[in-house]
């Protein structure tokens, strides 16, 4: 690709600043790229849709329709919009300046001359890095003539509250001017461009070493590739370990766990997971016999699948509020006495809340304790659905409170080398019952079942799909509450 045809897009240029190697593949080498799972195209279209409704903030407002094939056509057709003066906004208003190509969300008129350019996330607050999609944009509107009186980031008010029937955009937005100390200049903006452009017309990819920018604030797409796969006893599966201490460790020299000296600063988890790389062997605390006798029977082992929305679904929910779908609960009513399973999982478009907790509160009533796996995160949930629903308020704090977290005690009782520095159930279980594996299910993430169930309860599903969803989602959530019970039964084995 020649000088003269290298072309940087506003993505392409925030790409650039957060690695520049991750500019030069996207443009020269994009093959190398990870594939896009369905998670990140569907973060993609969750952000489209809050784009289009947003644009409902700006009634009269144009679109310039011409596609990305078609740039030289969406910046005529911007030209004319701006010069004929009667739309008061123009969405996916399109310039080029210098080799450098950008589409507003949002350009709208402000007075006889001047426009204001308002970015639109799907965000709940500004984060740090917005600062450069608007620059750069200013940018690149200066250098094509067009004055911008202001600029402005719009994004979702995590405090609306959806009343079922209509957003009000007035107050599902917030629209908030990019204040100067927050800004990025002009000269900086111009400065990265030359660095952008020199590095692009090279005949090879910068030598960046991988860092904290693969990750922050965006997952690069290129991450494997400059990301191999790392030993098991590589120091970075240290459970918690931090970049402080990792850098000193490659000052060191030290990449395996089993070489870290016995006089380097770690804390207790971390030198606790070093001696267990180090025998192979795992470790179990005499202390969580004691924590294992606290529960009582009736026994409950409880999960929840959930999804969050950017754009609220249902009366009373706000923007990212969790939709409890599903939940599984396996209960036992008395010691060695046999497992029995129950289940619910929404399967149409409507509210699925209130039967969610009414079938709920039905299973577990009488249990005396509630084992989870992350209590902080089913806690929130119940309490989302007291708030919603008060008649039930009584009822989800009783179970709240017979509720037990097993992460917490695996935590500060249980190691095993397999657990690579996580804790996660997906982790845990295999370490301690391998005959119990996720690798064979067709759902087998909490992600994933968020999408499943959103193809479950589509109308235009054909009904064979449907069926197979069902039958995924709930041998997945039913998993989960039985890897509970199993787990807890190997520990109690083991002290």
């Amino acid at each position: 690709m020649s000088k003269n045809t290298i072309r940087i897009s506003k993505s392409k240029f925030v790409a650039g600043v957060q690695c520049l190697k991750r500019l030069y593949l996207e443009v020269h080498q994009p093959e190398l790229a990870g594939e896009l799972d369905e998670a990140s195209k569907a973060v993609m279209e969750q952000g489209r849709q809050v784009g289009l409704v947003a644009q409902k903030a700006f009634p009269g407002g144009v679109t310039v329709e011409a596609g990305h094939t078609d740039l030289a056509e969406a910046i005529k057709i911007t030209r004319e919009l701006i010069a004929k003066s009667e739309a008061p906004a123009i969405f996916e208003a399109t310039f080029q300046h210098k080799g450098v190509l950008v589409r507003t969300d949002v350009l709208r008129r402000s007075g006889r001359s001047g426009h204001r350019l308002i970015e639109v996330k799907s965000a709940t607050d500004v984060k740090p890095h917005y600062a450069y999609d608007i620059a750069i944009q200013r940018h690149v509107l200066t250098g094509a003539d067009v004055e911008v009186e202001r600029a402005s980031l719009m994004h979702l008010n995590r405090d609306y509250v959806y009343d079922g029937k209509e957003y009000d955009v007035s107050q599902l937005f917030v629209i908030a001017d990019v204040k100067p100390k927050d800004a990025v200049s002009e000269s900086e903006i111009s400065d990265r461009l030359k660095e952008q452009f020199r590095i692009l017309n090279k005949p090879k990819a910068p030598d960046i070493k991988p860092g904290k920018q693969c990750k922050d604030p965006f997952v690069c797409e290129f991450y494997e590739h400059c990301n191999p796969e790392l030993p098991g006893d590589h120091v970075s599966l240290l459970p918690r370990i931090n970049v402080q201490k990792l850098e000193k460790l490659a000052v060191a020299g030290i990449t395996s766990i089993r070489k870290i000296p016995i006089t380097f600063p770690l804390s207790e988890l971390q030198r606790r997971a070093v001696e267990c790389v180090k025998s192979g062997k795992p470790f179990i605390s005499p202390e969580l016999a004691d924590e294992l006798d606290g529960l009582t029977f009736p026994l409950c082992f409880m999960d929840f699948e959930t999804v969050f929305p950017a754009l609220p679904r249902f009366a009373k929910m706000g923007p990212y509020d969790h939709i409890p779908f599903q939940w599984s609960v396996h209960r036992q009513e008395k010691p060695g006495g046999p497992l029995k399973h129950f289940e619910f999982l929404a399967e149409n478009d409507s509210d699925p809340r209130l039967p969610f907790v009414e079938s709920l509160c039905k299973v577990v009533t009488g249990a005396r304790s509630i084992v989870v796996y992350n209590q902080s995160f089913e806690s929130s949930r119940l309490d989302d659905l007291a708030r919603w629903l008060p008649a039930y308020k009584s009822d989800i704090e009783a179970i709240k409170g017979e509720m037990w977290d097993l992460l917490v005690a695996v935590r500060q009782n249980v190691y095993h080398p397999a657990f690579a520095g996580s804790f996660s159930l997906k982790s845990v279980l295999p370490a301690f019952v391998p005959e119990m594996t996720y690798e064979t299910l067709e759902v087998a993430e909490g992600t994933a079942a968020g999408l499943a169930w959103a193809r479950l309860i589509d109308p235009a599903t054909p009904s064979a799909e449907k069926s197979r969803l069902k039958k995924a989602l709930l041998k997945y959530c039913a998993q989960d509450t039985l890897a509970l019970a199993k787990l807890l039964e190997a520990f109690r084995k083991s002290v």
